[in-house]
């Protein structure tokens, strides 16, 4: 933070007799600053407008204007009743999905035992079919009893081939259930949490714009939202000057709560789209010291510094005949000009510092 007073360069006045010819006086040498004017608003950084992604009624504020707020934190309510009965349903579909597949009651168990038995069965029949055939071989026995035996075995077999496969089948559309199940239930959520409008970072709930019953829309905004410890400068500067500036020059800027303190700045984004309505360009600066107590919105005025220069030959802009003419005793005369401010333009060649000259007639 700086502080600056107004010093109009020192001027040697030449008197003369009141006559038509007017006052004189001769350059002089100064120092110079060319700077572009624009307005300040002050404005948080990363400041952004919460909008909701659907309709509906507001059902409450979360939070208050001015609560600090971390990335994540819930900032307001849109009623949600269906949602959450979808969610509901959703939950108790995945439990019941769980339960088919690894719980106490579950198909696959019941499928397992039947394989147990089956392969107990299949064992039993095998032997069976074993001892037939051995005593078959060697023409002991029927060959009805045989067949029985054999046919009791291949149904055995061909039962246990069944049941493996009703298993695998089982297992594998209780698993198809099961993830579906999950889908939908994470779906819901999502579908639950759209009706929740979070912060997207870490800041201060700057504005709500709805209250507790209003209508809430996709199109408009409901909150604003914006960093706490760092805020920008936002500069609107005239169209005929925009292609003077570039990122990095430094600023000095007044605001209106800080009475004659002027702080130092920094350029920090050009914005390439001009506003058609204003006929402006918006510039973001940086403070390079900022006060201790800023708040969005405060107002004030600003200068980007464009060139300066050390000991160069001016004149008072009221001397300046059109654009690059002034009037001497021996008549008017070219000059180029260089840098120029508010009051005073430097004068790069055409006139020396040891020439009079006189301020021009109305």
């Amino acid at each position: 933070m700086i502080r600056i007073s107004m010093r109009l360069p020192l001027l040697l006045l030449i008197a003369v007799g009141c006559n038509s010819s007017g006052e004189k006086i001769l350059p002089s040498k100064t120092e110079i600053t060319e700077s572009v004017y624009s307005s300040v608003t002050i404005q948080p950084d990363s400041l952004y407008q919460a909008y909701a992604i659907v309709g509906g009624i507001l059902e409450k504020n979360l939070v208050e204007e001015g609560d600090p707020v971390q990335k994540g934190t819930p900032l307001l309510q849109i009623e949600n009743t269906a949602p959450k009965l979808n969610t509901k349903n959703a939950l108790l579909a995945l439990q019941l999905a769980r339960e088919n597949y690894n719980g106490r009651a579950a198909v696959l168990s019941t499928i397992l035992d039947e394989i147990k038995a089956a392969k107990l069965q299949l064992k039993n029949d095998s032997v069976n079919y074993g001892r037939q055939k051995n005593l078959w071989e060697q023409q002991i026995g029927s060959k009805i009893e045989y067949d029985n035996r054999k046919l009791a075995f291949e149904l055995s077999r061909n039962n246990l081939t069944l049941l493996q496969s009703k298993y695998n089948r089982t297992k594998n559309e209780l698993e198809t259930q099961l993830s579906q199940a999950e889908n939908n239930y994470k779906t819901s959520l999502i579908a639950t949490e759209d009706f929740t409008v979070e912060s997207k970072i870490n800041g201060t709930v700057y504005a709500l714009y709805k209250n507790t019953g209003e209508i809430v829309t996709t199109m408009e905004p409901l909150a604003a939202v914006g960093r706490t410890d760092a805020f920008i400068i936002e500069m609107l500067v005239d169209e005929v000057d925009i292609v003077k500036l570039k990122i990095g020059q430094a600023a000095l800027i007044t605001l209106d709560a800080y009475n004659s303190e002027v702080f130092e700045a920094t350029v920090s984004k050009i914005y390439p789209r001009k506003d058609e309505r204003s006929q402006t360009f918006k510039v973001e600066a940086t403070f390079s010291k900022p006060p201790e107590v800023l708040y969005p919105g405060l107002a004030g005025e600003g200068n980007i510094i464009i060139a300066q220069k050390e000991n160069a030959l001016t004149i008072p802009k009221a001397y300046l005949i059109g654009e690059n003419k002034v009037r001497t005793s021996a008549g008017v005369i070219t000059v180029t000009t260089g840098l120029q401010n508010l009051e005073e333009i430097e004068i790069l060649s055409g006139l020396d510092a040891d020439t009079p000259i006189l301020k021009p007639t109305e």
